[in-house]
C-alpha cells in the first residue's frame, strides 16, 4: 500500500511551520512535497535589517533542505490547481513545467504587494517583500547617496538624497527608521554640500504611525523617527509619481529618485483560481483550517481567512505571528486527517508586538506591556532570535559586529530595478533575462489595455501595454505594427532573413575575414554531410531555408507577427491561475484575415525608398530593444546599452 501524499504549496511562516511539523508527526508514514520558488525560509522581520546593512542576506535566508528531514523541495510557482484530479501544476524557475498528485494539499502561498491605481506607482516604485527588493533597495540608497555627494547642482542632490516610503505600518516604519541611520553612516565618509542632510518621509493616509498597533507603540515609534529627523505625515499619501519625483495628496511637490512602497498585502491570486467561497482575496476555511466540503484541502496563513474565535465574526489578521501558529495548528489536523493524532481547532491571543527601530531603539508591548528605549531592544532581538528556526548564532554574530564595526557602504549591482517591478507577482524571485513573464502580469497588461480599472499601472509606453510611444525612432516594439527593421515586417539589409550585407553573418563574407572564402580543409570550408551543418543545409539552419520559427520565414506562432502560440507567453493556459489569464496581446495593427497555421506569411509591399542599414552608435540609433517579456528601464538603469571598448553592448544601471 502507497503512502498518502502530501503538498504544501509556500515555505513562508505558515508553509514551513507546517512541513516541519509534519515531518516531526508522519516519520515516513507520508510522503511530504514542499513546492517553493525559492530553496529558503525568509524571515521577513529582519529584512529591514538586510536593506540597512546590519545583517548580510544569508543570515535572514534559512535552507530549506538543510532544516526540513524527509520533506522533499521542489523548486517552482504554482499556476494553477485541480481539485478533481487531485493535481498541481507548476513552472520551474527555467521555465520547465511540472505536476504533483496530491492525497492531501497544504495551500500557504502568501501574500504579494498591494497596489493602488495612482498614476506611476507601478513604474517608479518598488516593494519590499523579498530579498532581491531589500538588496536593491540597498544598492540604490548607497549610490543616490555617493552621486548626490558628487552632483554639482544642489537641486539635484536635494533630490539624490531625499527618500519617500509609502506605508506606516510595521515594515515602512522600520524601513524609515533604519534608512535613515544608514544614510546619516555613509554622509559622514561621503560629505554633502553645505547645509544637506539625507532626508527620509514616511506618508500614510492613516491619522498615525503603525495604525493596527497599540497607540503607545504607536507614540513611541513616532518620537524616535522624529527625533532622528524623519519627515513623518499623517493623513497624506502620492498622488502621482514620476521620475523625477512625487506629488503629495496635500499638493506637495517633492524631488526625489526613490520611492518604497510598503502600503500593505495582498494574497496570492492562485486561491482565485479553486472557484471556492472567498473573503475579500482570502480562502474561506473552518476553525480547523480546512476548506468546507473538500476534506483533502487545507490554507493556512495569509491565503486563509480564518475565524478569530476571541471575536466572533472576524477572521484573524494577515500577520507572522498568526501564520506561524497557524501552521502549526495545520500540520496537526493534516496528520489527523491521515489517522495520526487529534484535531485541533485554532485559538490564538496576540501576546504582544514588537518594533525594531535600529540601534539600541525599539517598541514592544510584551504580554501587553509598553516598553521602549534599550529596554525595548533587547526585548525585541531577543524576541526574533528564538522565533528564528536557523543561523541565531550567525544574525547574533552580525549584531554583534555592526556594533563595534562600521558598516560597509557598498553598491554590489546584483539586482536591477527591471529585476523587482511593483506588480510582480513572485516578489522573492528577481527576474531574469529570458524568463518567461507570468501569466498575472500578462494579463494586467491586458487588462491596461482594454482600460480595466482592476489594473494599477498607468503608463503607456511599456512594452505591449496600452497604445505604444511612437516617439522611438522605429517604433518596432512589441504590440506595434513592426517596423521594416522587425521580424515580421520586411527585413533590413541588415537584419536576419533579408538580404544580408556582405559584411553580416550570412551574406557574401569577405575573403580577408574569418568567414570568407575558407580553405576546404579549415573549419567553413566545403562542409561534410556527416558534419553538423554540411551538405544541403537544413531548413532551421542559417543560410538555408528559413525555419518557419526564424526572422524573416514564415513568422513562428509564438514569434511577434505571426499567430501567437497558446503556451507561449502570450497564449491562453488552462491552468493558469484566474488572476493571471493571460489574454491576446493588444496590437495596433491587426490583420484583417488571421494567417492560417499552415498557409505561408503574405509578403509584404516594398516601400519605395527602403530603410537603409544604420550602423550602431549611430545618432538615433535606439540600440537593441530589451526583451519583450521585460519591463523598460527604470529609474537607475540606462536607458540603453552602455558602448563598451570592445564593441559590445552592456546593460546596466547609469
Amino acid at each position: 500500500m502507497s503512502r498518502p501524499r502530501i503538498v504544501i504549496v509556500g515555505a513562508g511562516f505558515a508553509g514551513y511551520r507546517t512541513a516541519r511539523t509534519l515531518s516531526r508527526l508522519t516519520r515516513h508514514q507520508a510522503d511530504i512535497t514542499l513546492l517553493n520558488p525559492t530553496d529558503y525560509f525568509l524571515y521577513l522581520p529582519l529584512l529591514p535589517q538586510v536593506a540597512a546593512g546590519v545583517l548580510e542576506p544569508r543570515r535572514v535566508s534559512v535552507s530549506l533542505s538543510g532544516t526540513l528531514p524527509r520533506v522533499r523541495l521542489v523548486l517552482g510557482e504554482a499556476d494553477g490547481i485541480d481539485l478533481d484530479g487531485r493535481t498541481v501544476h507548476y513552472t520551474d524557475p527555467e521555465g520547465g513545467e511540472g505536476t504533483l498528485s496530491f492525497d492531501r494539499l497544504v495551500l500557504a502561498a502568501g501574500s504579494v504587494n498591494k497596489l493602488l491605481p495612482i498614476p506611476g506607482v507601478a513604474e517608479h516604485a518598488h516593494g519590499f517583500r523579498g530579498l532581491p527588493e531589500a538588496l536593491y533597495l540597498r544598492d540604490h540608497v548607497t549610490r543616490q547617496v555617493e552621486l548626490a555627494a558628487a552632483a554639482d547642482d544642489r537641486a539635484e542632490c536635494a533630490a539624490r538624497c531625499t527618500f519617500v516610503v509609502v506605508g506606516a505600518g510595521y515594515t515602512g516604519t522600520e524601513v524609515a527608521a533604519h534608512g535613515q541611520m544608514y544614510t546619516d553612516a555613509q554622509v559622514r565618509k561621503h560629505p554633502m554640500r553645505t547645509g544637506m542632510r539625507p532626508r527620509w518621509m514616511l506618508l500614510d493616509v492613516a491619522p498615525r504611525v503603525l495604525p493596527e498597533m497599540d497607540e503607545r507603540l504607536s507614540r513611541t515609534a513616532e518620537r524616535v523617527l522624529r527625533q532622528r529627523g524623519v519627515d513623518v505625515r499623517m493623513g497624506t499619501s502620492v498622488k502621482e509619481a514620476t521620475h523625477d519625483g512625487v506629488l503629495l495628496t496635500d499638493g506637495t511637490s517633492v524631488d526625489t529618485r526613490t520611492l518604497v512602497w510598503c502600503v500593505g498585502v495582498r494574497p496570492d491570486p492562485l486561491v482565485e483560481s479553486l472557484g471556492l467561497p472567498m473573503e475579500r482575496g482570502r480562502l474561506l476555511v473552518d476553525p480547523h483550517l480546512q476548506v468546507p466540503g473538500r476534506p483533502e484541502l487545507f490554507a493556512c496563513g495569509d491565503v486563509a481567512a480564518v475565524p478569530d474565535l476571541h471575536q466572533p465574526g472576524q477572521y484573524t489578521p494577515m500577520t507572522a505571528q498568526h501564520a506561524w501558529r497557524h501552521g502549526k495548528v495545520c500540520a496537526q489536523n493534516v496528520a489527523a486527517s491521515l489517522g495520526i493524532g487529534e484535531r485541533r481547532v485554532y485559538r490564538h491571543r496576540d501576546m504582544g508586538f514588537v518594533v525594531d527601530l535600529g540601534g539600541a531603539k525599539a517598541a514592544a508591548n510584551p504580554l501587553g506591556v509598553p516598553m521602549s528605549g534599550p529596554a525595548a531592544g533587547a526585548v525585541t532581538r531577543g524576541y526574533h532570535l528564538a522565533a528564528m528556526p536557523g543561523n541565531r548564532v550567525r544574525v547574533a554574530a552580525d549584531w554583534l559586529l555592526d556594533a563595534v564595526l562600521p558598516r560597509q557602504a557598498v553598491q554590489l549591482g546584483l539586482v536591477r530595478s527591471w529585476s523587482v517591478p511593483l506588480e510582480s507577482a513572485s516578489p522573492e524571485v528577481a527576474r531574469v533575462p529570458g524568463k518567461k513573464q507570468s501569466a498575472e502580469e500578462r494579463s494586467g497588461a491586458d487588462r491596461q489595455t482594454k482600460g480595466d480599472p482592476g489594473d494599477h499601472r498607468s503608463g503607456t509606453d511599456r512594452p505591449g501595454v496600452g497604445k505604444p510611444a511612437t516617439s522611438q525612432a522605429d517604433t518596432g516594439r512589441p504590440g506595434t505594427e513592426p517596423a521594416k527593421s522587425r521580424p515580421g515586417g520586411e527585413p533590413a539589409k541588415s537584419q536576419p532573413g533579408g538580404e544580408p550585407a556582405k559584411s553580416q553573418p550570412g551574406g557574401e563574407p569577405a575573403k580577408s575575414r574569418p568567414g570568407g572564402e575558407p580553405a576546404k580543409s579549415r573549419p567553413g570550408g566545403e562542409p561534410a554531410k556527416s558534419r553538423p551543418g554540411g551538405g544541403e543545409p537544413a531548413k532551421n539552419q542559417p543560410g538555408g531555408e528559413p525555419a518557419k520559427n526564424q526572422p524573416g520565414g514564415e513568422p513562428a506562432k509564438s514569434q511577434p507577427g505571426g499567430e501567437p502560440a497558446k503556451g507561449g507567453p502570450a497564449g491562453a493556459s488552462a491552468t493558469s491561475r484566474p488572476a493571471r489569464t493571460p489574454a491576446k496581446p493588444p496590437s495596433t495593427a491587426a490583420p484583417a484575415e488571421p494567417p492560417s497555421a499552415n498557409a505561408p506569411a503574405e509578403p509584404r509591399r516594398p516601400s519605395a525608398t527602403p530603410e537603409k542599414p544604420r550602423p550602431a552608435g549611430a545618432p538615433g540609433d535606439p540600440g537593441p530593444e530589451p526583451p519583450a517579456d521585460q519591463p523598460p528601464p527604470g529609474p537607475d538603469t540606462a536607458p540603453g546599452p552602455v558602448k563598451r571598448s570592445d564593441g559590445r553592448a552592456a546593460e546596466g544601471d547609469s
